[in-house]
């Protein structure tokens, strides 16, 4: 039985697949999110940081001109970590919703836990803000909902405590709480504490992530944790082989399949299109053990935000790091 969509707290329905944008350039998004809906895809995920929300704006322009309805599109940014304040919830929100030409989103997440202050400069390395107030912060999402500029708000790279104290606190729940998350980061308790809270998870890097590693080492000169490529793992190659797949349909499959939304993100039509095959195909529950087994644990996250000089000190940075 197919598992097309979540439905959120407020009633309203979430896409389980959706097209991921991180690392594409404006001039190549716009393209590729056209791509997308034309295929189906109607989950666009982008964030302030991304820098493509003008391009992402003129392709749902686009769209709607040629016949396409707003209510069936469900777009997601994020509040960027250098506006992890309650004076800039607000500020950033409507500066994405200009950006993407839009009167509201469907889901605007928290994208760090930590905050930054940036140099007026723009060229010294960001300073660590400290007083990083998560339950202020939430307060001004809350303040998103009300006013209708965002349908549902959530977290994104919160950890399971983070997670609990907003619950703990909130008028209005996260709806949402997007990770890392694939065949080598697992993260069951994260996952399970997430749905007995009524809060859906979504996936980013669900394929692993196989070009993070050269973005990490030409932005930042930054070698990330060496994580093997899960879509050359002999497990997801066989059960591949088995199903009449492709790599990226069964990673994708294995998820979906956990009720996890999934947001991959290709530049390339062929790719889109065959990515958005996964909802067309189930694994049985021997696959999806196999899959289950090639958890790592901490030791298969890429995405720990070493890269940002100093973030570990901060006071609400999410992860355990290994002392040896």
């Amino acid at each position: 039985m197919a598992l097309n969509a979540i439905i959120l707290p407020s009633k309203q329905s979430m896409p389980v697949l959706g097209l991921g944008t991180w690392q594409a350039k404006p001039e190549i998004v716009e393209q590729a999110v056209g791509w997308a809906f034309s295929i189906g895809y109607r989950l666009i995920d982008t964030a302030y940081n991304y820098g493509n929300e003008k391009a992402i704006g003129n392709a749902i322009t686009e769209w709607i001109k040629q016949g396409g309805k707003r209510e069936e599109l469900f777009i997601t940014t994020k509040l960027p970590n250098f506006g992890n304040r309650p004076s800039e919830v607000e500020k950033y929100l409507t500066e994405s919703l200009r950006n993407l030409k839009l009167d509201y989103v469907d889901l605007y997440l928290v994208h760090h836990p930590f905050g930054f202050f940036y140099p007026p400069s723009g060229t010294d390395p960001p300073a660590l803000d400290e007083e990083t107030d998560h339950l202020a912060v939430w307060k001004e999402m809350e303040k998103a909902v009300r006013s209708g500029l965002a349908k549902n708000i959530g977290l994104s790279n919160f950890n399971k405590a983070q997670v609990e104290k907003i619950v703990s606190n909130a008028e209005i729940l996260p709806a949402n709480l997007q990770v890392e998350l694939h065949a080598f980061l697992q993260q069951p308790d994260l996952v399970d504490t997430c749905k007995k809270l009524g809060i859906s998870v979504t996936a980013y890097a669900p394929l692993g992530s196989p070009a993070a590693k050269d973005h990490f080492k030409a932005k930042y000169d930054f070698k990330p944790n060496e994580v093997p490529d899960p879509l050359n793992e002999p497990k997801v190659l066989s059960i591949a082989t088995k199903l009449n797949k492709t790599p990226a349909q069964i990673l994708l499959r294995f998820l979906i399949q956990k009720g996890i939304a999934v947001v991959p993100k290709s530049s390339s039509k062929d790719r889109i299109k065959e990515n958005f095959e996964a909802l067309n195909f189930e694994l049985s529950e021997d696959n999806m053990s196999d899959l289950s087994s090639l958890d790592r644990g901490e030791n298969g996250r890429l995405f720990n935000f070493l890269f940002y000089k100093g973030v570990e000190k901060h006071p609400e940075y999410p992860f355990e790091l290994k002392t040896n």
